[in-house]
């Protein structure tokens, strides 16, 4: 038998081998490649409370929270977003939704720490939230030493004792003040999240934008001049990350909001406010609508293909009318 006689068969193993794990990747890839559904937050408040109806102020909110975290640790393929290897390291939509989730956590636990349990300025932080909130802000892409699945555990570990201690009513250390002001001022950070993202998916298309940078204060300054009009435009290389980035925090809000309507219910009744807060949740869930084409589309605005960013855009613009709407109603007496 000469060299390359045998060399050949080994070539075709190989060659063979290596096509297998390709398509099992693909496959692997396929199947992750998959949001997760949303969940009833009232039936999964109520699991958690060994069935009972019966929730302190804050609990379903807590218990929400605590949810869409562990969503984004045990969801189908895992937490991928720090990934080194395929299929996870070669994905990015799943990635880019986690993000989203997290940003909205992240908010929320800060909130949670500085406002919902706190009665004013000088009241001590509780101590499992203060611990919750930089563990969720560990380093989202740590893969090893620590890994950022460990680090997140241990802020939904937190949250947990909070819920714990919230709903015994011998521990009265651990509180959640349900006031307008404490909603007011969180919502403040959604309405520039939901703006942001807004203008980062309206700019699919690149538009020519008038610099409102210093509008409304006519003695306002800021470190570095700007042209009157500014071009932005999004890199066709991060539409895709972009929309799906939008599709992950809009999918945490929805949850929250629904949480923030029980929790809330006399304040936003008081000030005819939960109309409102509805309408929020329903343009969100707008956004939540199935895909059917396999990529994000880029067609201009009025033309012969679809852009999926302008459509998800416009949801989010209204949500956010509707979040200023709704803030401004709360600061009302």
């Amino acid at each position: 038998m000469t060299t390359d006689n045998a060399f050949n068969p080994l070539l075709k193993t190989l060659t063979v081998g290596l096509l297998i794990v390709f398509l099992m990747i693909l496959l692997v890839m396929f199947f992750w490649d998959s949001e997760p559904d949303q969940f009833d937050v009232m039936h999964q408040a109520q699991s958690r409370n060994q069935g009972s109806s019966q929730f302190v102020i804050g609990y379903v909110t807590t218990s929400t929270m605590i949810e869409v975290a562990d969503t984004l640790l045990s969801k189908r393929g895992g937490y991928l977003s720090n990934d080194i290897m395929p299929p996870g390291a070669v994905m990015d939509n799943i990635p880019n939704w986690e993000f989203g989730v997290l940003t909205q956590v992240r908010d929320l636990a800060r909130a949670m720490r500085n406002d919902f349990s706190r009665s004013q300025t000088q009241s001590i932080e509780d101590q499992d939230l203060m611990f919750a909130d930089p563990q969720f802000h560990f380093d989202s892409e740590s893969w090893i030493l620590p890994a950022t699945e460990k680090e997140y555990r241990k802020g939904i570990e937190a949250l947990e004792n909070y819920l714990t201690r919230l709903s015994d009513p011998n521990e009265q250390d651990a509180q959640f003040y349900a006031r307008a002001d404490n909603l007011r001022d969180w919502l403040a950070i959604v309405e520039k999240r939901l703006g942001s993202l807004s203008q980062r998916l309206s700019a699919s298309v690149g538009q020519n934008r008038v610099n409102t940078d210093l509008e409304g204060d006519s003695e306002a300054v800021q470190s570095t001049a700007k042209p009157d009009l500014v071009q932005v435009k999004t890199s066709w290389l991060e539409i895709d990350d972009v929309f799906y980035e939008a599709r992950g925090a809009c999918w945490a809000l929805i949850h929250i909001l629904h949480a923030i309507e029980y929790d809330m219910r006399d304040v936003l009744k008081k000030k005819n406010a939960l109309v409102s807060l509805r309408q929020i949740i329903r343009e969100l869930e707008a956004t939540q609508e199935t895909v059917w084409s396999p990529v994000i589309l880029n067609g201009t605005g009025f033309g012969f293909l679809a852009n999926h960013s302008l459509v998800m855009a416009s949801y989010i613009s209204r949500a956010n009318a509707a979040v200023i709407d709704l803030g401004n109603l709360l600061e009302q007496g």
